[in-house]
């Protein structure tokens, strides 16, 4: 009851710093109104001896709850590649490279991958951050790895890691 006599103080107050005049009613429930202008012919205008008296406001944030994008915007994710190590040589005689990456803090239900090789897409985005990509040519490699966001808005980016193919050749 007496948090409920300070809010309605509270209010008084700030009204009082602002429209100078308060009047108060009964509405047709019964219930006390308190407004900056008389709504009724039954309005009475208090006559109000004290200066108003302002509390300041807590901050409330943690009480509200957090949208899905809110919290995206929040959360910086990374994502980086954890094989093939930055400069290493793939031996493979088929062209196989075995990726595999690291996403922090968490891979969350709708993200996806995108594996870039020497700057284009391979395959189709993933929900997970390991995949075989087949038929490498020989030689120097870029690769890379994006983080998406249910949109398909890239939240992450990995650096990039050079490695080499070796595939043993006819000739």
């Amino acid at each position: 009851m007496r948090s409920i006599i300070l809010v309605l103080l509270s209010f008084i107050s700030i009204n009082i710093c602002y429209a100078g005049k308060v009047y108060v009613f009964r509405n047709a429930e019964g219930v006390l109104v308190f407004s900056d202008a008389p709504q009724s012919n039954k309005a009475e205008e208090i006559k109000l001896t004290t200066k108003p008296t302002v509390i300041p406001s807590e901050n409330t944030d943690v009480l509200n709850p957090v949208s899905e994008s809110q919290h995206q915007i929040h959360t910086r994710f990374a994502i980086n590649i954890t094989q093939p190590s930055h400069e290493s040589t793939v031996r493979d005689n088929t062209g196989s490279v075995y990726v595999s990456g690291g996403i922090s803090p968490n891979f969350e239900p709708g993200h996806q991958v995108r594996i870039l090789l020497n700057g284009k897409q391979q395959g189709k985005n993933l929900g997970r951050a390991t995949q075989i990509l087949r038929n490498v040519n020989r030689g120097e490699h870029k690769l890379k790895m994006e983080l998406l966001d249910k949109t398909g808005k890239v939240i992450a980016s990995s650096e990039e890691v050079t490695f080499f193919m070796h595939r043993s050749s006819v000739n």
